[in-house]
């Protein structure tokens, strides 16, 4: 057998090995992925009541859902907290990461601390601000003499929750900054230093725009894993008061398993699914102009 043969014989033996260690991988993304995606979709133009047979519907469960003025109020409550949490969730670590970057004393404990919110059970954390935010034993009530609903008022409700929410991401996207920030050169800073740039113009001239491709992935995660909140709305919230803090995801569970009609929640999972799909494309789009040395 010749060399050629010989490495084309390993070659082969390399492909079907790697097949076999991604085949797992595959057939779980095939059950729990791409076929309850399809099935979803069919299912958004049918009724179902998950015991009775499905029938066919055609659009009559998108048109019901955007004939409620209810789906307005939960889309307008999902775009405000996302992109609430997505504002305060990006400036506030970006700031803290530059400040930690600097090298300030017991910067390895603030990093630790900050970062261990993110890896807490959502259910702690409900718990926790639960408490924090009760208006008679709360911690806020007791500390800072602040006995407000913040969990049963209308106005008070969504706000509490976004600060629970960008809280639980600081730590992550803080990380993921100081990672980026590691990676620009200290002769930047030193050059505008020399140039006579104070803090806050090497901020936004330099540090900025060098950190932009880290700042754009954060946006779109962030965006993302906003407009799919549900754990945060179910344990602290239900979606109250008077469907204050009902977001989209939260729409979908309660169509599907207490309404017990699955078309209709596929139906708003398609629209979620449309919102998020816009949402990234835009922010793809904008990039090129955004953020610093995109190669198209």
């Amino acid at each position: 057998m010749d060399m050629k043969n010989i490495l084309n014989e390993i070659s082969n033996n390399q492909k079907f090995a790697g097949w076999i260690f991604i085949l797992p991988a595959l057939i779980g993304t095939l059950i729990f992925i791409v076929i309850p995606v399809i099935c979803s979709f069919g299912l958004s133009f049918c009724k179902w009541d998950l015991i009775n047979p499905v029938q066919f519907a055609g659009l009559d469960n998108y048109k019901e859902i955007f004939s409620e003025p209810l789906f307005f109020k939960i889309l307008l409550n999902t775009i405000v907290f996302a992109v609430s949490t997505s504002v305060f969730g990006v400036i506030i670590p970006l700031i803290l990461a530059c400040i930690l970057n600097s090298k300030i004393r017991g910067s390895e404990f603030f990093k630790t601390a900050y970062f261990l919110p993110f890896i807490t059970p959502m259910i702690v954390i409900g718990i926790i601000w639960e408490w924090i935010f009760d208006p008679n034993i709360g911690f806020l009530a007791n500390v800072f003499n602040l006995h407000i609903n913040w969990l049963y008022d209308t106005n008070f409700a969504m706000p509490a929750l976004i600060i629970v929410s960008v809280w639980k991401l600081i730590g992550y996207n803080m990380i993921i900054f100081l990672a980026s920030l590691s990676g620009i050169s200290n002769s930047m800073f030193e050059a505008a230093k020399i140039d006579g740039a104070n803090a806050y113009q090497t901020f936004k001239n330099v540090t900025v725009p060098l950190l932009s491709p880290a700042i754009f992935f954060v946006v779109i995660i962030t965006a993302i894993s906003s407009f799919q909140v549900f754990d945060l709305i179910y344990l602290m919230t239900q979606g109250g008061p008077l469907d204050s803090t009902n977001v989209l995801v939260y729409a979908i569970y309660k169509n599907a398993f207490e309404y017990f009609n699955v078309g209709k929640a596929s139906a708003i999972a398609y629209v979620l699914f449309l919102i998020i799909l816009v949402l990234t494309l835009i922010q793809k789009r904008k990039s090129k102009k955004m953020v610093y040395n995109e190669i198209d």
